[in-house]
């Protein structure tokens, strides 16, 4: 390569480290909640200060409905599940017992995890330990069930024998439950101690009706997660027959009461232990809104749908009449959240490398115009070496190996180049377009 090709690779590598990319906030570390309100920093309480208060908090404006009356849970919280703004809220993040609402923290952490089509034989061992008096879905060892059925029995059965099953495929119970308390601190659920994947009780087992209403907002996204929770009905695989060794298949419904009762609900999720009592976290649609409402521990196992039908009521009315009193923070990292592509063959030059962060579309615009200019000068020095004569200079040197090598870049993100983020991926992939077309038109004139 020529003095004057190293010079312009060398210029390009700096205008790519310079280049400065759009303007961003560093994202929060892991545990640390962003701002969300005015006098709120980083120290404050997850979604806002007013939800750590033990007293009702909710910020009416003129016109504004009543509160249902005998409202008993011990903690309860309502929310726009688009906005996140949380409309009311009691005791929002004071720790109790889950139950089986904890299964959507399970079904976030597990359910990406396996094709619904897939096919698996159940073991005795996965079947063994479940606590006394769990809720079942009616599994048989030694038989297979897909995957999706075995998402049936959580959702519609709460079955913990189907919880165990795929947590035994995620790679036993003790993994699982790491990976759920990891989830939960990705999600900024800081008040959730995971001991069990099922939500049985177990001492130091605890959730919060702001913790569980961040798992069914985030487990809505999915939508398997969505289809799950919202069915009513389901045939799930029984035993073999003896007579005519037919496999069997029977009936399960969803244990959600107002499922199919109380207009526009989705789902999501509900529970009851003798420690935990009734728990209940369920999202409805009406209008064009989607709302959110959690409640736990009410004074009667029975009044949990009421007072969440109630609050649900409630929050559809006063639409526009209240101020939010906190907010439903967004996963940690979430704008770097999406997922993994595989990686292309192929390194980044190690300027790109270090300045990737900083790229925006005029960081990617000045490596685009580098790589068309690298291709150019190299053109030029091998013709001219053609011409005059000189060392041969094969289809590896200098800038004509970039020609002569593949477009690929090492990348595992959607930061690659012409990949999408959230700011000017179609342009770069425009770019890339128009870099490729100079690499084939630059291969063609060096006979390449």
């Amino acid at each position: 390569m020529s003095h004057h090709v190293r010079r312009l690779s060398a210029a390009c590598a700096v205008l790519a480290l310079v280049t400065p990319g759009p303007a961003a906030a560093a994202p929060a570390a892991s545990g640390t909640a962003a701002p969300v309100g005015s006098g709120q920093d980083a120290a404050a309480v997850v979604g806002g200060a007013r939800l750590a208060r033990p007293a009702v908090q909710v910020a009416p404006l003129a016109g504004a409905p009543a509160l249902p009356t005998g409202l008993s849970g011990r903690s309860w919280l309502v929310a726009d599940a688009t906005t996140g703004e949380v409309l009311a809220a009691r005791n929002a993040h004071l720790p109790l017992a889950p139950a089986s609402t904890l299964k959507m923290l399970f079904a976030d952490t597990v359910l990406p995890k396996f094709d619904r089509s897939l096919e698996h034989r159940v073991a005795p061992a996965e079947l063994a330990n479940l606590g006394a008096g769990s809720s079942l879905v009616g599994i048989k060892e030694n038989l297979p069930y897909r995957v999706e059925d075995l998402w049936r029995g959580v959702f519609l059965s709460s079955g913990n024998d189907a919880v165990h099953v795929l947590a035994h495929m995620n790679g036993g119970l003790a993994q699982t439950v790491a990976q759920m308390q990891a989830r939960a601190e990705s999600l900024q659920a800081r008040d959730t101690h995971v001991v069990s994947p099922e939500g049985y009780d177990q001492d130091g087992q605890v959730s919060s009706a702001y913790d569980l209403t961040l798992f069914a907002r985030a487990g809505l996204r999915n939508r398997d997660f969505r289809a799950y929770c919202s069915t009513r009905t389901a045939r799930f695989p029984g035993g073999v027959d003896k007579t005519t060794g037919q496999r069997t298949a029977f009936d399960i419904a969803n244990t959600d009461r107002l499922l199919g009762k109380y207009p526009g609900l989705i789902g999501v999720k509900n529970g009851y232990t003798t420690n935990a009592g009734a728990t209940f976290t369920g999202a409805a649609e009406r209008g064009g809104r989607t709302l959110l409402v959690t409640v736990m521990h009410p004074e009667a196992q029975a009044t949990v749908y009421d007072e969440a039908a109630g609050l649900l009521d409630w929050g559809f009315a006063a639409a526009g009449k209240v101020q939010p009193v906190g907010q439903l923070v967004e996963e940690a990292g979430a704008a770097a959240s999406s997922p993994a592509e595989a990686p292309a063959t192929g390194v980044l030059p190690r300027a790109i490398q270090q300045a990737d962060h900083a790229l925006g579309p005029a960081g990617w615009t000045a490596v685009t115009l580098c790589g068309a200019l690298a291709l150019w000068a190299g053109g030029r020095a091998l013709a001219r070496r053609r011409r005059y004569g000189g060392p041969a200079a094969g289809p590896t040197a200098g800038a004509v190996a970039v020609a002569a090598a593949p477009l690929a870049f090492t990348r595992t993100g959607a930061t690659a180049l012409g990949g999408s983020t959230a700011v000017g991926g179609r342009g770069r992939r425009r770019m890339a377009r128009s870099l490729r077309a100079a690499v084939v038109s630059a291969r063609r004139r060096l006979g390449t």
